[in-house]
């Protein structure tokens, strides 16, 4: 299994409570419909960054499978204008 962490920040003058709010509407429901999708949370953050993504997947193929499923792709276009800065870190357990 993999987990895949994202850190973000929001552009400037974004509401980000209610941008997060948009991002879990749309990303936590993919669970079970995106093959080898387990667990997707998204929260707030604090310490500099404004929101964490954390997920679970059955594999490394099926990470990679998830970034290119269309119902993800769908789902990032009611946010990915609204980012400014990513950092993410995948490992197996």
């Amino acid at each position: 299994m993999v987990k895949h962490i994202v850190l973000y920040t929001f552009q400037e003058g974004v509401d980000k409570d209610e941008a997060v709010k948009t991002v879990a509407s749309v990303l936590e429901p993919l669970v079970g419909k995106i093959p080898g999708l387990l667990h997707l949370e998204i929260r707030r953050a604090y310490n500099g960054m404004d929101y964490a993504l954390y997920s679970e997947f059955e594999s490394r193929e099926a990470l990679t499978n998830y970034a290119k499923n269309p119902l993800h792709l769908e789902a990032k276009t009611h946010f990915f204008h609204l980012l400014d800065k990513r950092v993410a870190a995948d490992y197996e357990f």
